[in-house]
């Protein structure tokens, strides 16, 4: 079979710069391609490539010479969803990990999807292990009828809460069909001690240089509590859902919301 041909955007982001070396070194994928906001080279400098990997500041340009078959986005939401248009129009499938796109950005990629025969993987997390807490989850929300969500980033992150606790959040509603009893308290001698809240879970939101990403899940009934913790170390954690969405995404029409419908949890 012909390797699946791989365009990165925000390749020299944090964690584009991973995904390149993954790409690269994964059989079964080819690296085609790189964008970047700002480009004073031809070609991207990846001591891991073999060949020389065409760099453009123009993804327009570089999907019409690179035959892509998916572009993989972790830019930000504004640069993300100009991507998917440009993308998507011109038939290639997409793998967007970038966070904060809204509910109307989700809607306009999978009319896209739709007018244009293509697929497009979008999740907030990418970790499996984060995907598994979002199982676990959705499971306890079942049973408890108390929930409150701790997230914990580094100090760098532009927004709160993470993405990752509103997709937690969402899930554990849509199982569970009805809202959590959420405690009302008499009176707050601090504003907004009791933090966020989303169908009655309260959604608290740590920003601290020495955290890298957890996610803390709490649920309680009559006399009880159940924990469940999913910690990131580094930005590896993300490179095994990533590869398994853009294997995945060549096969699949329309838009997969979450890592976990790839994993058929």
């Amino acid at each position: 079979m012909d390797p699946i041909r791989v365009v990165v955007n925000g390749a020299l982001g944090k964690i584009g710069r991973e995904i390149t070396k993954a790409v690269v070194c994964e059989p079964g994928l080819k690296l085609v391609g790189a964008v970047e906001k700002e480009v004073t080279q031809r070609y991207l400098p990846l001591a891991e490539a073999l060949e020389l990997i065409p760099f453009s500041s123009d993804l327009s340009s570089l999907l019409r010479n690179c035959n892509a078959d998916v572009v993989v986005d972790f830019t930000n939401a504004e640069a993300s969803i100009e991507a998917a248009r440009i993308a998507i129009k011109q038939k290639v499938n997409m793998v967007i990990g970038t966070t904060g796109l809204s509910e109307e950005n989700l809607a306009e990629i999978e009319n896209l999807c739709i007018a244009n025969d293509v697929g497009v993987v979008v999740s907030p997390n990418f970790s499996l292990g984060a995907a598994v807490l979002i199982h676990l989850s959705k499971f306890a929300a079942k049973f408890f009828n108390y929930a409150e969500i701790i997230e914990m980033h580094h100090d760098k992150k532009a927004y709160a809460p993470s993405s990752t606790a509103i997709a937690i959040a969402n899930a554990m509603l849509q199982t569970r069909g009805k809202p959590f009893v959420y405690p009302e308290v008499k009176q707050e001698t601090l504003n907004n001690t009791r933090g966020g809240q989303m169908g009655g879970i309260a959604i608290h939101s740590l920003r601290l240089p020495g955290f890298m990403a957890v996610e803390e899940v709490i649920v309680s009934g009559a006399s009880e509590t159940l924990s469940l913790r999913h910690t990131t170390i580094n930005r590896e954690c993300y490179l095994p859902g990533i590869i398994l969405a853009v294997n995945e995404v060549t096969k699949r029409k329309g838009l997969t919301y979450g890592l976990d419908a790839l994993l058929e949890m």
